[in-house]
């Protein structure tokens, strides 16, 4: 990618993009510098044209680092030779070959500053009933890693006709073999059609293969609208991983997302209609595609726990926390006993109601006809008194 060394003017320290000030910031001196915003609007490529901008590695001032524990390659500073990986947690090595890269379109800058991020992890922490009380004093902010995760994003105009089986519900009432009434709902089944006009609007498909992207995924909603266009100054102190996953398996992950969400609004359309829906099926045309690569920013950290290690990925954007922790035996044997205490006590209290229904009713019948005998009382007039 095509990044750049920011030397501050005052210092000549190495400068760095500031969340709280989205400029460029000196950490020696805190002098300030903004970012000229660019002008031009962000990029949509045409998907029959395949219109994306690339750079030579020899025209590039980082280094393309390979990971000896998970093979991810990610861009650093030109001044870098080895760091963490944000993956796996090994060390990088310099790569031996540099590959072209294509050049981001846009880039959503962090909005979480990572001195927040010990507090976040904590509070994460604290909402894992079953973690060990000791993890929370695990957070090491030299592990912490900021870095620019690769996505492509698709736009796409769509007309689709559906068809489906709506079912309307009735009540039927019969006679059952012993002559007693039963009532039965009878569901009835039409065949229905109908038509759908959307457009999608920055379907996100990750395109890290090294990424956990079942963590990825957990971690949330991204406001693509944030996006700006691509500037190597947001990437100031911060890493970006090249893609690696290729643009035409991106697009066929993104058209499998679209048909999924063609498919529930077919089905609330038929249930806004009837009672129940099945055997959906949706036929679409997709107009004027277009697509985008894009970073979206993510906090990576890890944590060793007797021997293992654990990863966790924070939304740079939200803050949303996500990640794998240890479960402690000692609190999963208080919840198990726990609830074998509770279902004893369910038991013992509906033993005992039974035990109470038996013996009640007597004692009861046999109290109110006492009271009666004794409180009978003669309302003839000669009782009455004068």
């Amino acid at each position: 990618m095509e990044e750049k060394i920011y030397y501050c003017e005052g210092c000549g320290g190495v400068m760095e993009f500031d969340v709280a000030t989205q400029s460029l910031k000196c950490p020696n001196c805190d002098k300030v510098v903004p970012i000229s915003p660019d002008k031009g609007r962000l990029v949509e490529h045409s998907l029959t044209r395949h219109a994306m901008r690339t750079i030579r590695a020899s025209e590039k001032t980082t280094h393309t680092m390979e990971c000896r524990g998970c093979g991810a390659r990610i861009e650093v500073e030109g001044s870098s030779r080895a760091a963490e990986c944000p993956f796996c947690g090994s060390d990088y090595v310099l790569a031996e070959r540099e590959a072209d890269a294509v050049i981001p379109d846009g880039v959503l800058p962090f909005q979480v500053d990572k001195n927040r991020v010990g507090e976040l992890f904590r509070r994460w922490l604290k909402g894992r009933w079953l973690a060990p009380g000791e993890l929370k004093h695990l957070y090491q902010k030299d592990r912490l890693q900021g870095i620019y995760v690769p996505y492509w994003t698709f736009d796409a105009k769509v007309n689709a006709r559906y068809t489906a089986m709506g079912g309307r519900h009735r009540t039927v009432t019969r006679k059952g073999a012993d002559g007693k009434t039963e009532t039965q709902i009878v569901t009835d089944w039409y065949p229905t059609s109908g038509n759908l006009r959307h457009f999608f609007d920055d379907v996100l498909v990750p395109a890290s293969e090294k990424m956990d992207s079942r963590l990825l995924r957990r971690t949330g909603y991204f406001g693509t609208q944030q996006i700006v266009p691509y500037g190597p100054e947001y990437l100031s102190g911060y890493s970006a991983e090249c893609y690696t996953v290729d643009l035409n398996a991106a697009h066929s992950e993104a058209v499998g997302a679209m048909e999924r969400e063609l498919e529930n609004m077919a089905r609330s359309e038929v249930l806004s209609r009837y009672d129940e829906v099945r055997d959906i099926y949706v036929r679409a045309d997709y107009q004027e595609e277009t697509y985008k690569h894009v970073l979206l920013p993510i906090y990576s950290t890890a944590y060793t726990y007797k021997g293992r290690h654990y990863r966790v990925l924070i939304n740079g954007q939200s803050g949303r926390v996500e990640g794998d922790y240890p479960k402690s035996p000692v609190r999963i044997g208080a919840i198990v006993l726990l609830a074998l205490f509770i279902l004893a006590l369910v038991y013992w209290y509906s033993s005992g109601s039974n035990m109470r229904a038996d013996t009640l009713p007597a004692w009861e019948e046999e109290q109110i006809y006492d009271y009666e005998e004794e409180t009978s009382w003669d309302y003839s007039e000669d009782n009455l008194p004068t």
